[in-house]
């Protein structure tokens, strides 16, 4: 039996950039579901990246930056689905992000302003901008997915000006599932994944030592993977999760309860 019910639906990724990102991950659990799998990616060398990875799925170009490519991306892919007859989208992922640390990371008070603006429109519109251009394409019930971060309550400082960011794109879910709940039953829920050993996290100053300290915090004293990532995300994809919406799921591996472990304590102490 097909728990989840994702074979021959067709769902559409954004933001592959190689085989580590959580994007990537996503795609191939949909995939061994069954699931038919569209993916779009910011650049030509990334489009190369992801036909190697999965040359059985299309892949279009849109950087989402430019909202005019969102629309272009969008008319793009309905007329590949409207060439294969296929009714509608059963869903969308939103796995992009991105904030400028080419000059190294400062006290928040100093973020700057253009950097701050540009981090919130493609970390956090384009998934607006995504889901007001797609509708048309979606299914009535279909469910949209995007990633966000464990806290946003954390004020870690190498992760800068991009907590809140998380914390805007977690509030919008709620808006855009009610102003969507005119017209459908479309929902809007985000995977909030604890430290993750990616590329793109790769970038972010002092990001290995924040790494190895979460691996120690969780309760398991095991780090999480992009493929428990992406477990939660196509349960949400799925019908199975028809229930839920408007929420930030965590997965953390318990690390939010466990701040005043022992050994931490002990380390801690001792230094």
């Amino acid at each position: 039996m097909d728990y989840l019910n994702i074979a021959a639906k067709y769902f559409v990724i954004f933001g592959l950039a190689n085989k580590k990102s959580v994007a990537a991950a996503i795609a191939s659990n949909l995939i061994e579901q069954g699931g038919e799998v569209i993916l779009v990616v910011r650049t030509r060398q990334r489009r190369e990246t992801a036909r190697k990875l999965f040359p059985q799925c299309p892949v279009f170009i849109c950087d989402v930056e430019d909202e005019q490519q969102i629309v272009k991306v969008k008319e793009e892919i309905g007329q590949w689905l409207q060439e294969r007859q296929v009714e509608a989208l059963a869903g969308i992922v939103h796995s992009i992000a991105f904030a400028n640390y080419s000059e190294g990371m400062k006290p928040f008070h100093e973020t700057n302003r253009d950097d701050f603006l540009q981090a919130v429109n493609i970390s956090c519109f384009s998934l607006i901008s995504i889901a007001n251009n797609f509708k048309e394409l979606l299914d009535a019930n279909a469910s949209v997915v995007t990633i966000s971060i464990s806290t946003t309550r954390m004020a870690a400082t190498n992760y800068g000006y991009m907590a809140p960011v998380k914390a805007a794109l977690d509030s919008s879910l709620c808006f855009l599932a009610k102003s969507f709940a005119e017209f459908s039953e479309i929902r809007f829920n985000a995977v909030a994944p604890s430290l993750l050993k990616t590329s793109a996290s790769a970038g972010i100053p002092g990001y290995v030592d924040s790494y190895l300290f979460a691996e120690k915090a969780m309760l398991r004293k095991r780090a999480l993977s992009t493929g428990e990532v992406a477990d939660t995300a196509v349960f949400l994809l799925s019908e199975r999760s028809s229930g839920i919406n408007c929420q930030t799921v965590v997965v953390d591996g318990g690390m939010a309860v466990n701040y005043f472990d022992r050994d931490i304590i002990a380390g801690t102490i001792s230094s």
